[in-house]
């Protein structure tokens, strides 16, 4: 994927932008899967021995976690969107379509971590095409090397 507006229509194809990802990058990546609603994160109220949505559909969910520092993992949800952990922080929410750059922006040193003098605190900051960023509050405890490193 390296047009900011290219779909990431499923779970698959995710999964495969992130391999291509991680060879970029030469980042190691072990992924996950899980699929059917009884396996799925979002799905445990599906009841036991149920495999489908009510609309037939087979939910598919994958963990990928990248080799190296920063350390990084994604959860890919079935509703389109994912969870990113950069070094222990969590960025919820993130639309599937972004991930890429999201990545993208992490491995290429565009991502940093921004300091508040007043009230004192850090946020994980990462750029986006479109101007656009995602922002996390760290806190102090869990500033890491490599976080500390980013630090403006």
């Amino acid at each position: 994927m390296d047009h900011p507006n290219e779909r990431l229509p499923t779970t698959e194809a995710a999964v495969t932008v992130l391999r291509t990802l991680a060879a970029q990058y030469g980042r190691e990546i072990e992924v996950t899967h899980d699929i059917g609603a009884d396996q799925t994160s979002r799905r445990s109220a599906a009841g036991i021995g149920v495999t489908t949505d009510p609309d037939g559909s087979l939910p598919h969910e994958a963990y990928v976690e990248f080799g190296g520092v920063p350390r990084v993992s994604v959860q890919l949800f079935p509703d389109d969107d994912a969870l990113i952990t950069v070094e222990g922080i969590e960025c919820h929410d993130v639309p599937r379509d972004d991930v890429p750059a999201f990545l993208r922006s992490v491995f290429g040193d565009l991502a940093h971590v921004k300091a508040r003098r007043f009230p004192p605190g850090y946020r994980l900051v990462v750029p986006l095409p479109g101007d656009r960023t995602y922002k996390e509050y760290v806190p102090m405890i869990l500033l890491s090397p490599w976080l500390s490193s980013r630090v403006r």
